[in-house]
C-alpha cells in the first residue's frame, strides 16, 4: 500500500514537470530551434518523453497540454491560420470550432499515445534504447505534422485556400510541402534530441529505481 502510494506520488511529480516544460516552451523560444532553413519546434519532445517515461495515459496528457497551449497562443495572437487551431476564430460557426480543436487538441493528444505504445511495443520486442528512442522520436513527431496537417487538408481545404490566396487544388501540395519540408527535419531533430535525452534519464531513473513504468 506505501509503496503504491509512493509510485502515485512520483508519476504525479514527475508528470507535473513535464508539464511544465511543455508550458514554458509553448511560451518562450526556447520551443523553437533554428534548423538551416526552418524553425523546427520542440514542445513534443517532453510529451514523447513523458509517454516513454510515464506511459501513455501520461502521453496523452501532455499532449492535451501541448494542445491547450496552442489553442489559447491562436486565440490571443492570431494568425492567418488560427481558423484551424482555435475554436473561437471559427469562420464556419460550430462545426469549425469543433474541428479547430480536435486539431490543436485531439491530434496533440495523439503524439503522447502514439509514443507510449510505440515505446512499449518496442520494448516488448527486445529492442535496446538505442534503437528505440530515436526511432519513437521520429515517429511521434511525424504523429503531429501528419495528423494535423492532414485534418487541416480534409477539414479546412477551402478556408486554408483562402488564407494562402491559393486555388483550392493547390491545397494538397502546400500540404505535402510543409510535411516534407518542415515535418522530416523536425523528426530528424526530435530523433536526436529523444535519442539523447531519453537515454540519461533513463539511465538516472533506472539507477535510481525510480521508474514509474518499466517496459523491459
Amino acid at each position: 500500500m506505501q509503496t503504491s502510494k509512493k509510485k502515485d506520488i512520483r508519476y504525479l511529480t514527475q508528470l507535473a514537470l513535464l508539464i511544465g516544460i511543455v508550458i514554458v516552451l509553448a511560451n518562450t523560444p526556447l520551443g523553437m530551434i533554428q534548423l538551416p532553413i526552418i524553425k523546427a519546434t520542440t514542445i513534443h519532445i517532453p510529451v514523447i518523453l513523458g509517454a516513454i517515461l510515464l506511459g501513455p495515459a501520461a502521453g496523452a496528457i501532455l499532449g492535451a497540454t501541448f494542445g491547450i497551449c496552442s489553442l489559447v497562443s491562436n486565440t490571443i495572437a492570431p494568425t492567418l491560420l488560427s481558423f484551424a487551431f482555435s475554436p473561437f476564430m471559427s469562420t464556419t460557426g460550430l462545426s469549425g470550432a469543433v474541428k479547430a480543436l480536435w486539431i490543436s487538441v485531439g491530434c496533440r493528444v495523439l503524439i503522447g499515445v502514439a509514443a507510449g505504445w510505440l515505446w512499449i511495443a518496442l520494448k516488448k520486442l527486445k529492442w535496446n534504447d538505442l534503437a528505440a528512442l530515436p526511432l519513437v522520436g521520429f515517429v511521434g513527431s511525424m504523429v503531429n505534422t501528419v495528423c494535423v496537417m492532414g485534418s487541416i487538408y480534409v477539414l479546412f481545404a477551402q478556408q486554408y485556400a483562402q488564407a494562402k490566396d491559393v486555388a483550392l487544388t493547390a491545397v494538397f501540395g502546400l500540404v505535402m510541402g510543409t510535411v516534407t519540408a518542415s515535418g522530416i527535419p523536425e523528426a530528424i531533430a526530435a530523433a536526436v534530441l529523444v535519442a539523447v535525452i531519453g537515454k540519461a534519464l533513463l539511465a538516472v531513473l533506472r539507477k535510481n529505481g525510480r521508474m514509474v513504468i518499466e517496459t523491459v
